[in-house]
């Protein structure tokens, strides 16, 4: 067989978080689904935003306030989340965060 894959030995330390602002870095896209790795320096937020298809979001490193629709919740190293289409959610690092997000294409 010849499948192609993708290999990171630890996701956390893929990229180095910024001093100031966010990183982001694609690790896959294909028909299927898209990977993205977030890296946030403490106190930088993603303001409130929708996305057209189901996302997850996984955190790798780190500590944010996660706002999903009207509820926010403390996220964190281990955090994972599921979202249905068109949840407006936003980000907010508290301290240097790692997270991956995958779009669910349709």
């Amino acid at each position: 067989m010849n499948e192609k894959f993708i290999y990171l030995a630890d996701v956390a330390d893929h990229q180095e978080i910024p001093a100031h602002g966010i990183l982001t870095r694609t690790l896959q896209n294909d028909d299927s689904t898209k990977t993205v790795w977030f890296g946030f320096a403490a106190g930088e937020e993603l303001s409130e935003h929708t996305a057209a298809t189901p996302a997850v979001l996984y955190f790798v490193r780190g500590e944010a306030r996660l706002t999903l629709g009207d509820q926010q919740i403390d996220a964190r190293a281990g955090t994972w989340v599921h979202m249905p289409p068109n949840l407006p959610h936003s980000i907010a690092a508290k301290t240097p965060v790692v997270m991956l997000l995958t779009l669910v294409k349709r």
